[in-house]
């Protein structure tokens, strides 16, 4: 019998990208290649790239130079980008980083095991030349659906119905009914990611994105509902939804309220004990999605809101709606209904034109906002957009300057959230248990991004147990948590119901 091919996936950036590399395991085990964790134990190491902002371009190039130290030293003969930056840079990075042998965009996601055997031959599988992929679905959303067959969406799944192998190995199942990608999960969390939707219609004038991810289109409910059920089947207890904009899910499907309706299916997938949103526009918010989000059982209280800036010059420039007090109602208004939500958001100094008066507009809504985690970046340049042909730049010394009085005060303020919540219960998704102690997240915070709690005791408590906790003390932006008096052993957070 010949020996089995292996290849690892190495991910960088968003949930996004942890979606669309599980869609590439999961199509490469159906075709016979063997994954393993390290890329030194593999035939070839693929790398998915991001292509955001300076610094996750950097990191990629860094997981590419890294995988392509290993040849020669072990198992590893190849490495391969793809991804955001391959997609974005194309046949540009493939001849400034001769070091991949091979730069896949996303059109080749669809043959990726022919791709690499035939990069792992020795073969050139030459690498794309970029396009602006707004221009590959229609104008209109309206008609983008029956155009979407065309068009390589990662995430998606293919036009035409998945027969897969009889033979599948033990977890590869097609994700979502006969149009999904077959997915393979690369972790053991209880958490996984589900992708709503994909690309962008806003123009935001700082961001790429949507020249390389292409025109926002959703994916149909029925096959977010099939992948969610198949992820509680493999032991998943929370799902994040994510793409570039989740309150515009529905409007190329006729029904721009149809998240509204998808929520509480979610939340009733046997299993499941909670739902999350990410990625929602502030300018974009509506009554009864503030409603669904507040109210329905198993659906997180948490706005993840893209607010950029609060000074209303700053926010125009960027091509953005609102202002501080626009954005503080919004708040006012969530937490009239749910007032412990959870909110978090990301920011930018140091945009061109931004002013003094205009820094202190921001700090003024940050200190108004009460945002349980912030996010705080330094405004540089990002080729393509419509900013970085913008006279007025600042000095980089006075955006450095700006990011570190902003980040200073960012922190100072997130801590001081996190101990507003001593005294209060949380409801605790224990996400790792071993000697350091047992840590899981709370309803107000994501993966990765928000901070986690730690539990104070957990004798017994396995990883995807839900804990009735009370909040005692607070670590920066970190709670630490007493579980409640029975919570360990009450029928419904028993050994087996956390199975």
């Amino acid at each position: 019998m010949p020996e089995r091919r292996t290849v690892a996936l190495v991910t960088l950036g968003c949930a996004r990208n942890e979606v669309d590399s599980e869609e590439l395991a999961g199509r490469l085990e159906a075709d016979g290649w063997q994954l393993v964790e390290d890329a030194e134990e593999a035939d070839v190491a693929v790398v998915n790239t991001c292509g955001f902002v300076e610094a996750a371009k950097k990191d990629s190039v860094d997981a590419l130079l890294e995988a392509n130290d290993l040849k020669g030293h072990g198992r590893t003969r190849a490495v391969v980008a793809v991804g955001c930056m391959a997609e974005r840079y194309g046949k540009e990075l493939a001849e400034a980083l001769p070091e991949a042998d091979g730069v896949l965009g996303f059109d080749d996601y669809s043959d990726i095991s022919d791709r690499l055997q035939t990069i792992l031959n020795g073969g050139i599988h030459a690498a794309h030349t970029p396009r602006d992929r707004r221009k590959l679905l229609p104008i209109s959303p309206a008609e983008r659906q029956e155009s979407a067959a065309e068009v390589a969406l990662p995430g998606h799944g293919p036009a035409e119905p998945v027969v897969a192998p009889a033979d599948l190995p033990e977890g590869l199942a097609p994700a979502s009914g006969p149009r999904a990608p077959l997915r393979r999960r690369l972790d053991g969390s209880p958490v996984a990611s589900v992708k709503l939707a994909s690309g962008c219609d806003r123009r935001c004038s700082f961001c790429a994105i949507p020249s390389f991810r292409g025109s926002f289109i959703s994916r149909r409910p029925s096959d977010v509902l099939n992948e969610t059920r198949w992820l509680a089947e493999q032991g998943v207890k929370e799902i994040m939804l994510v793409s570039e904009n989740n309150t515009s899910y529905g409007k190329d499907l006729g029904d721009i309220r149809l998240l509204e309706s998808l929520l509480p299916e979610l939340a009733d997938v046997d299993g499941i004990e909670r739902v999350r949103v990410s990625y929602l526009q502030p300018a974009e918010m509506r009554p009864g999605l503030i409603d669904v989000l507040t109210s329905t059982p198993k659906v997180a209280p948490y706005f993840d809101l893209s607010f950029q800036h609060s000074a209303p010059g700053v926010l125009r420039a960027m091509r953005r709606f609102g202002d501080t007090d626009r954005f503080l109602e919004l708040l006012d208004t969530i937490r009239s209904k749910a007032p412990d939500a959870g909110v978090r958001s990301n920011f930018i100094v140091g945009f061109p034109g931004e002013s003094e008066a205009d820094v202190a507009e921001l700090e003024r809504f940050l200190t108004g906002a009460r945002l349980d985690a912030i996010g705080v970046f330094g405004y540089s340049d990002e080729e393509g957009t419509e900013a970085a042909t913008y006279d007025d730049k600042l000095d980089e010394d006075i955006v450095t300057e700006r990011l570190a009085h902003i980040s200073r005060l960012a922190e100072e303020l997130v801590s001081q959230r996190a101990e507003d919540r001593v005294g209060q219960s949380v409801r605790v998704l224990v996400e790792s248990v071993d000697e350091d102690g047992v840590y899981g997240r709370a309803e107000h915070q994501a993966p990765e991004t928000d901070g986690q709690v730690l539990l104070t005791s957990g004798a017994g408590v396995r990883v995807g147990r839900m804990v009735e906790a009370k909040v005692v003390g607070t670590e920066g932006v970190d709670l630490v948590a007493e579980p409640l008096q029975g919570s360990l052993a009450s029928p419904g957070w028993s050994e087996e119901a956390g199975r």
